[in-house]
């Protein structure tokens, strides 16, 4: 109750009661300073903190704060570094104190160093919070996945070769000027010519003929790249480019590999052998049912009573929902030290294995909503496994809106470490607004009764 009193008096403030969701994030991080020191390692990393000179680098406080700030508004940097200005309540909470604001690539460059694992312990510590608080107990529990989408366009082979092309002679021009005496042939012009026709080519023979001569002209690029990694750099932009065309090299033998295999040979290429996105190497293929395919990641979410995301975790390759079930059973009894009474889940997880593995854990009624052969529910009375059903349909309300609410149906961050690391500061934020709500609705229920 203590975060609740204190919340409340930040509504005598005019600039905090119309703004109850920053109110009570500025109350917990006040009351809770030891939420900084689980990222601060990762913010600083070697850099000392000093108690002198001008304060042009934000403090941890600051970023974690101007991080927070950024999601809940569904702001990118550029728009953090204007609300300084143009927000008041962004001055406010981010203790700017009538300094000149941060820039936006000063909080890019800290706020991206804090990695999945220590946002991930920041979740938990925030949960726990809520839970002192009264507005949770992890009595209940249910679970569900989804997928969160990679910024990519719809991956084809053919897409994929005139990718490969038009990157690696763009990065050769860029080198040329480096290199005064360095020559490369540009295949841009005739490559595109037949991207464009494979696009509108349906019948077999005419298409296999146009990927034979497309891959002739990607192999020649190949054999430019390949050639132009082993040259020393002039100076260091030179440096850092080839180091991009060396990592763009090895994408491209194996989308060479892949496009030869699938449409030269007609051989069925496995998934886990085939590269959908050379921006975003690491999308995987997801496929759940008769759905549409979808390029990104799975994320298993499990909620309580209370619609806080008591734990996520984003995963890579398809697994089957039957083996996310256990694993995260594993974690939501280690971070908040209890065993669930109820634990209920979709079709999708049961399992005979599943419903032993509930049993030696000691949860007490356990709930599949779908299941099959010699598998059975697991509760005393046929009225709660109704009501637990029932219960369990509420986590797609909560899954729709963390997705809507923080525009994480498509993941902009790059690099797999960062999409992790967005999907978690998007469901922290999801978890502030719910938290709000529930501080909301018990200030009624006071006045109420007042």
């Amino acid at each position: 109750m203590k975060i609740f009193n204190d919340w409340v008096l930040l509504f005598e403030r005019p600039n905090w009661a119309a703004n109850p969701e920053f109110g009570l994030i500025d109350t917990i991080l006040e009351k809770h300073p030891s939420l900084y020191e689980i990222v601060k390692s990762e913010i600083v990393l070697r850099e000392p903190e000093s108690n002198f000179g001008r304060k042009d680098t934000p403090s941890v406080e600051q970023i974690v704060r101007a991080a927070i700030y950024k999601e809940m508004k569904g702001l990118d940097y550029r728009g953090l570094e204007f609300a300084q200005v143009d927000s008041r309540i962004c001055e406010l909470f981010i203790k700017l104190d009538n300094r000149k604001p941060f820039s936006f690539q000063l909080f890019q460059k800290y706020i991206s160093r804090i990695s999945a694992p220590a946002l991930h312990e920041l979740l938990v510590a925030v949960n726990c919070i809520a839970i002192e608080e009264g507005f949770e107990d992890v009595s209940r529990l249910r679970q569900d996945s989804t997928v969160v989408k990679s910024n990519i366009h719809y991956p084809t082979n053919n897409a994929l070769v005139w990718d490969c092309i038009r990157v690696s002679c763009s990065i050769l021009g860029k080198l040329k000027t480096e290199i005064p005496d360095f020559y490369y042939s540009d295949y841009r012009k005739g490559a595109k010519k037949v991207y464009f026709k494979i696009n509108v080519t349906r019948s077999g023979d005419k298409r296999v003929n146009l990927f034979h001569k497309q891959l002739i002209t990607f192999t020649k690029t190949i054999n430019e790249v390949a050639d132009m990694v082993k040259k020393k750099a002039p100076t260091d932009y030179a440096a850092a480019l080839l180091m991009q065309l060396e990592d763009l090299l090895v994408m491209m033998v194996q989308v060479y590999d892949m496009v030869y295999r699938k449409e030269i040979t007609g051989e069925r290429v496995p998934n886990d052998q085939k590269l959908f996105s050379i921006f975003e190497r690491h999308a995987d293929i997801i496929v759940k049912g008769s759905r549409e395919v979808q390029f990104g990641h799975k994320v298993n979410l499990a909620t309580g009573r209370s619609q806080l995301i008591l734990d996520i975790d984003t995963l890579r390759g398809n697994p089957s929902d039957t083996s996310l079930y256990q694993p995260t059973v594993n974690r939501v009894m280690e971070h908040y030290q209890t065993v669930p009474r109820d634990l209920v889940t979709d079709g999708g997880y049961a399992s005979l294995d599943n419903m032993r593995y509930s049993t030696e854990k000691g949860i007490t009624n356990v709930v599949f909503n779908k299941i099959v052969g010699s598998l059975q529910n697991r509760v005393t009375s046929d009225n709660l496994e109704t009501r637990l059903k029932k219960w369990r349909s509420g986590i797609e309300a909560n899954i729709s809106n963390w997705k809507r609410g923080f525009n994480i149906r498509v993941c902009t961050w790059k690099g797999w470490t960062h999409f992790q690391a967005k999907v978690l500061w998007s469901a922290l934020a999801y978890n502030f607004r719910v938290l709000t709500n529930l501080m909301l609705e018990r200030l009624k229920l006071q006045l109420a009764a007042a």
